[in-house]
């Protein structure tokens, strides 16, 4: 490599790593990369892509076994597992090679292997690469991005095996579809892989040892949900302490504890989904004035760390832990690097969302959080049922919820469940970036027939003026 001077150096390759470096160079800054495995990190190789690659097939499989009230017969349904699997790897090899494409379009440097803050020199901050353990450069620059990810919690005696216990890892890439698996852990990552593999036709088993899945959720969403999941045939066990484990050739047995009763849950495969640890170790916090809390880079609002002239964004910096959060820091520290004025991101107007079926979505506080936090509430809710657009596409199934400030009309939060809410949440969002009152939403004009009418409705039931319900 003939170039180690650099205007900035990001370590780490995921959403918020080439996204920085993406924006960087269209900023007109020399930039590299350095990433040891795939551009595009756990969220395109591994996490956010070919999950959503897996569920795409379930939910056609799914609509092939209940095509009846269509009008429409299809007879000896099957599947092919392994395809269902490659397709999802290939559609994340694809979008990998088009972030390299990406990258490579805007003249940023790709360089293969481990990167650690290495100190400074002549004012300039070092990072040195190594591969297989040797160090293969020494890259210099005035401005490093760490973003180096995350990885998934590991719960003692649950270690993946790769046979019996999956992460998410072994999870997305099965030899065959187990006939019963046991998700333990009921956040966006359990809750999706349950679905998934309900959806194939396995007996699903979800623990969690919060009083409810889904529990960042709005609690009512999360009741709705628990709900739709066990009329798919789940069986949701919450309030759960996890006791002994027993591996069998082909079988794992645990002791669940809910209520003060114990009984044994014995499955195929565990799919252990209970969080994730930071990526902090041998990076070269060492010696640094950067600060780790629990894992995780600590950060102001800004993205700088307590090291002048490096930043740390995405899942490294703390939660939310969500791919569109760390390409956002992403942007704006590229931004501010090139001298441009940003803004901070507010948590509150991040959405979240989780794919299973059917789909939630929230922005901003919940229910309970906005009563804690002071405000009188007017609270609206809709649902689907009474909707025409999800009537005629037979997903009836879902709600939306709303909450305002009494005082000031503030949107305060918006919570959805049901098909495509993922897609329909960032009306909610442009409403509070934008900071939208009640009175702006309920003079927008929404298309009919949508779903999306199920938005407005949820406004207007605030207000005690829902129309068709």
């Amino acid at each position: 490599m003939s170039t180690t001077q650099f205007d900035v150096i990001v370590i780490g390759g995921g959403p918020g790593g080439y996204v920085a470096a993406i924006r960087a160079g269209q900023l007109g800054l020399k930039v590299a990369v350095v990433e040891a495995a795939q551009l595009g990190g756990i969220c395109l190789n591994w996490g956010c892509i070919p999950t959503k690659a897996l569920l795409r097939a379930s939910e056609i499989n799914h609509m092939l076994h209940n095509l009846g009230e269509f009008g429409f017969a299809a007879d000896n349904v099957r599947f092919d597992f392994a395809k269902v699997v490659k397709r999802s790897r290939n559609v994340s090899a694809q979008l990998s090679a088009g972030v390299a494409h990406l990258l490579k379009k805007h003249k940023v440097t790709v360089i293969n292997g481990f990167g650690r803050l290495a100190g400074t020199a002549g004012g300039q901050r070092k990072v040195s690469v190594s591969v297989d353990g040797r160090e293969t450069a020494t890259l210099t620059a005035p401005s490093v991005v760490v973003a180096t990810g995350a990885r998934a919690r590991v719960l003692p005696g649950l270690e993946p095996d790769g046979k019996l216990v999956w992460s998410y890892r072994e999870a997305m890439v099965p030899t065959e579809l187990p006939r019963s698996l046991l998700v333990i852990g009921s956040g966006a990552i359990g809750v999706e892989f349950a679905s998934f593999y309900r959806n194939m036709g396995a007996e699903v088993t979800i623990v969690e040892v919060a009083d409810r899945i889904l529990p960042v959720e709005d609690a009512e969403i999360s009741a709705f949900a628990r709900k739709a999941l066990e009329k798919q045939g789940m069986k949701i066990l919450t309030g759960a302490k996890l006791g002994a484990i027993r591996k069998g050739d082909n079988a794992v047995t645990i002791d669940v504890t809910v209520g003060g009763k114990t009984q044994q849950v014995t499955v195929e495969r565990v799919i252990s989904a209970v969080g994730i640890v930071g990526n902090v170790e041998n990076i070269g916090l060492e010696g640094t004035a950067i600060e780790v809390d629990r894992t995780h880079i600590k950060v102001d609002p800004y993205c700088r760390t307590g090291e002048k002239g490096v930043y740390a964004i995405g899942d490294i910096a703390g939660a939310p832990w969500l791919a569109h959060k760390a390409s956002h820091e992403g942007v704006m520290v590229a931004e501010q690097i090139a001298g441009r004025s940003v803004h901070p991101i507010n948590p509150l107007n991040i959405p979240g969302c989780t794919y299973c079926r059917p789909q939630v979505a929230s922005v901003g506080m919940t229910e309970e959080k906005a009563k804690a936090a002071g405000h009188k509430l007017r609270v609206g809710r809709f649902p689907f049922i009474g909707n025409g657009k999800a009537i005629a596409m037979g997903e009836p199934e879902g709600m939306v919820k709303t909450i305002f400030d009494d005082a000031t009309g503030e949107l305060l939060g918006a919570h959805m469940i049901g098909p495509e809410v993922t897609e329909m949440i960032q009306g909610y969002v442009i409403a509070r970036t934008g900071e939208l009152t009640d009175a702006e939403l309920k003079e927008t004009i929404f298309p009919h027939p949508t779903i999306s009418e199920t938005m407005h409705e949820a406004v207007l039931a605030a207000y005690d003026g829902a129309l068709h319900i």
